[in-house]
This record gives structure tokens, C-alpha cells and sequence, in this order.
């Protein structure tokens, strides 16, 4: 006999069970080493490893188009290792590359045209976890005590160095324009930096109670990675926020370009949950990543490249 009951709690399971399909790669390609940082500029992608290299691929193919290769280190035992690259920015033809020196201090290098120019070197000894450009002429750079320092690299002078806080220093993300810096520490609060002045605009509190990895700024909205099981989302224009919880630290985090799509590592998997973040909505989670999330990219509203610890980058296309 026709039960409709039976009828509504078929399509209820098979609506969660549809849900909570998680989505594998449309394609994967191989970075040559376990990917650190990664950097899309016009139609290429660029990204750095653990293993002396920066990689560049073409988009959409993803076929590889060179790789810049960085000599080998002396560790300290007096050991012959592969160079840790730890970021990399491009502007026009020059790419910024941040990476291991010897004595665990950090060197920064400008390439162009099959050729480096120092422009931070071991001799500085200073130890620096991130740098990106501002401009052609201009850098801005932080190091571990969370001392962040914008630097003209035709003058080889520091504009201004200030200090975000006393707290070790985790990462930072520059807004579209590069007006605004957001620098991430293990206090959880985000610091909000004037770029041309190094002044604090705004403090971002009380949401992340631990540890920021990670962040993403784009049209107004800031994603967090926590330490916490959180990822917060900010709303700058509206000022408000609120936050996704998971069980499982969360490492990495990402916008799309106008900052109404999001994702975060939310999982011991590794897997990546796709949401809205204006409605809040899950729309879907991406798997088959090997390792620890490292980045999170996305290239429009429809496109999402992951990277892990692992060498292998995931390219996804949502529905």
C-alpha cells in the first residue's frame, strides 16, 4: 500500500546522503615538491616548495611552463639540504622569492629574466616568514617576533617597521589594492595595517580564541583559519561576523574574488567545505587532498586550486 511517509523519509536520506558527497578532483597536477605558497598572476600560477624550486604553471591546462630553481643549503649539522622556499609574489616580469639561509636566517631575491637580484640576504640575519610586493618598488615583509616592515628595494631602506603585536607572528594577506595589510598571530586577534604608514586601522577581536594560521581578504570580507576549530568570517562593510566551527584544527582558508564564496580545512582528511558567505550555506566539500591544506585558491566564483604538504596540487570545478 502506497505509504507517503515511507516516500518523504527516502528523499530526506538521500538528500543528506547527496550532501555530504564529497567532491574529488577535476584534475591534479605535480608541483615537483610539498607546496608552501602559491601565487595566480594573470594567467599562470606560481608555487613554491620545499624542494629548491618555484614551479609555474599555465591556467587551465596546468601544463608547466618552468621552474626556477634555488641552490641547496647547509643545514646546521653542515648537511647538504633541499632550500625550504617559504613565499612568492610576482609583479610584471619580476618574481619575489622568500627562502631558507643558512644559520636558519632568511634570504629574499628578486628574479627576472633567468637572473637573481639579492635584495635581503643571510648577512641581514634576520628571520622572515613572509614577503609580497606592494608595488615595483616596494615590499612589505614580516618576521617571526611579528615585527612588519615595508622596504624600497631600489633605496635598500626600510619606510617603517612596527610591531603588530607581542605575540609570535603566524601569517598576513594584503587587500586587492595592497592599501591594507591583515596580519594573523597567535593571540587571534587580527591587526588591520595602513600599508603606506604602518598604523593600526583596526583590532579584530574576541572571535578566534587561539592561534590564527591563516587568512583571506577580498571585497570587504576577511576568512580566518583558527587554531580554535573556527573559521571566522568578517564583514568590514557591515561590521558584523560570525564563525564556522569544526572539529579538527583549521589550517587553511580561502575567498573567491568578491568574497561571496569561501573555503576552509575542516577535517583530519583534509578535506575543503565550499560555503556562502552571505547565506552561511555549505555547497559543497572537495576530498582526495593527501596532506595537511596549505592554500587555498580560488580562481573565480567556480574554480578552487588546493595544495597540500603533499607535492600534488587539486584543481576542482563546482558545480
Amino acid at each position: 500500500m502506497f505509504n507517503p511517509l515511507k516516500i518523504i523519509a527516502v528523499l530526506i536520506l538521500s538528500t543528506t546522503l547527496f550532501s555530504s558527497t564529497v567532491i574529488k578532483p577535476t584534475k591534479s597536477f605535480d608541483a615537483g615538491g610539498s607546496v608552501v605558497d602559491m601565487v595566480r598572476y594573470k594567467d599562470k600560477l606560481y608555487v613554491s616548495t620545499t624542494e629548491s624550486i618555484v614551479s609555474v604553471f599555465k591556467l587551465g591546462s596546468f601544463k608547466k611552463l618552468n621552474v626556477i630553481k634555488l641552490p641547496k643549503i647547509k643545514d646546521f649539522m653542515g648537511n647538504t639540504i633541499e632550500t625550504k622556499i617559504y613565499s612568492v609574489d610576482v609583479l610584471d616580469d619580476k618574481i619575489l622569492i622568500l627562502s631558507q639561509g643558512e644559520h636558519g636566517f632568511r634570504n629574499i631575491e628578486l628574479h627576472n629574466d633567468g637572473k637573481f637580484n639579492s635584495i635581503i640576504s643571510v648577512k641581514d640575519k634576520l628571520y622572515i616568514a613572509k614577503a609580497k610586493f606592494l608595488d615595483k618598488d616596494n615590499i612589505i615583509f614580516a618576521l617571526l617576533g611579528n615585527d612588519i616592515i615595508s622596504y624600497n628595494i631600489k633605496t635598500k631602506k626600510r619606510n617603517w617597521t612596527k610591531q603588530a603585536s607581542g605575540s609570535k607572528f603566524s601569517n598576513f594577506v594584503l587587500n586587492e589594492d595592497k592599501s591594507e595589510i591583515v596580519i594573523c598571530d597567535e593571540s587571534g586577534d587580527l591587526k588591520i595595517m595602513d600599508t603606506k604608514t604602518g598604523k593600526i586601522k583596526k583590532v579584530l577581536a574576541n572571535q578566534n580564541l587561539d592561534n590564527v594560521f591563516q587568512a583571506d581578504y577580498k571585497n570587504g570580507i576577511i576568512i580566518t583559519a583558527g587554531q580554535d576549530r573556527r573559521s571566522v568570517v568578517y564583514n568590514l562593510k557591515t561590521n558584523s561576523s560570525y564563525y564556522k566551527a569544526t572539529n579538527f584544527l583549521i589550517y587553511s582558508a580561502g575567498l573567491s574574488p568578491d568574497g561571496k564564496i569561501a573555503g576552509f580545512a575542516n577535517d583530519e582528511d583534509n578535506d575543503v567545505t565550499i560555503f556562502n558567505t552571505q547565506t552561511k550555506k555549505k555547497i559543497a566539500v572537495l576530498g582526495d587532498n593527501k596532506m595537511t591544506i596549505t592554500n587555498i585558491l580560488f580562481l573565480n566564483e567556480k574554480e578552487v586550486i588546493i595544495s597540500s604538504d603533499d607535492r600534488i596540487i587539486n584543481y576542482y570545478k563546482l558545480k
